[in-house]
């Protein structure tokens, strides 16, 4: 299974990125300020939460409005690659019932467009960090396994998703209030060991999602490294859920035509 995956890999990679391109050129198609919603739009909703928590609600973490926005571009792209997934492949009818491909690699377009959003708003990190003079050290490289595992672990999960998003017309219902729920307890606005005492150590380190993101704040903000077996762990989950996930789509991506 793995040698077909890479052959295939190989085969619509190239696809997959023209693909990306498309969707991102689309989706910008007849606005006025075009691209430049992709920086607005993070940058909004970090000014929003910083005034919420940072001023009404007191939030005492140093470099607050850089530390928000980091939770919001990577909860973004976990965010919407996984509720995207569930009707990827009904919203895709017209090309999967004409031509073969691994259905993945719809998944992987997916991946492509908010791993390029999710790069740009680090591009504003940056500049973020240099407009609040946060410290910057070599630390700052662990950035590199900690998203690559974000990407390896939603992939996983999004395959599963995409599959089962087939026969379960209620599931992408019941995503969009798992994923609702999820946003609260992984920490985007707020430092769970200091707000949840007892479980935010918990949630903090197995929670996926949380564990990622305190991680690249660690990282990133504060010149720490993160907790390598930890990040080494969800590494090994995310690809082994990604292996059972491509094995699940193999197996049943000839039936997809029929269910839809």
């Amino acid at each position: 299974m793995l040698k077909r995956f890479f052959t295939d890999l190989k085969k619509y990679f190239h696809y997959s990125v023209i693909a990306a391109k498309s969707q991102l050129k689309a989706e910008v198609a007849g606005s006025y300020l075009n691209w430049i919603w992709w920086v607005l739009d993070p940058v909004c909703f970090m000014l929003i939460y910083t005034f919420i928590f940072g001023y009404v609600f007191k939030s005492n973490e140093q470099y607050f409005p850089v530390y928000i926005f980091i939770g919001l571009s990577m909860w973004e792209f976990f965010n919407k690659t996984v509720q995207g997934s569930v009707k990827m492949i009904k919203a895709n009818k017209s090309i999967v019932s004409k031509i073969y491909f691994p259905k993945y690699i719809l998944l992987l377009t997916r991946c492509w467009v908010n791993g390029f959003k999710m790069l740009i708003s680090f591009s504003i990190v940056v500049a973020m960090m240099i407009v609040f003079q946060v410290p910057i050290t070599w630390n700052v490289l662990y950035a590199i396994p900690i998203v690559i595992t974000l990407f390896v672990f939603t992939f996983g999960c999004s395959c599963f998703l995409m599959h089962y998003g087939v026969y379960i017309n209620d599931l992408a219902n019941v995503i969009t209030i798992a994923t609702r729920m999820l946003f609260y307890i992984t920490g985007i606005f707020y430092n769970l060991e200091t707000r949840i005492k007892g479980y935010g150590t918990f949630l903090n380190r197995y929670n996926p999602v949380a564990f990622l993101l305190s991680s690249m704040r660690k990282s990133v903000i504060y010149s720490s490294t993160p907790d390598l077996l930890f990040l080494a762990i969800w590494f090994v989950v995310g690809v082994l859920i990604a292996i059972f996930g491509i094995r699940k789509i193999y197996k049943e991506e000839n039936s997809y035509v029929k269910a839809i």
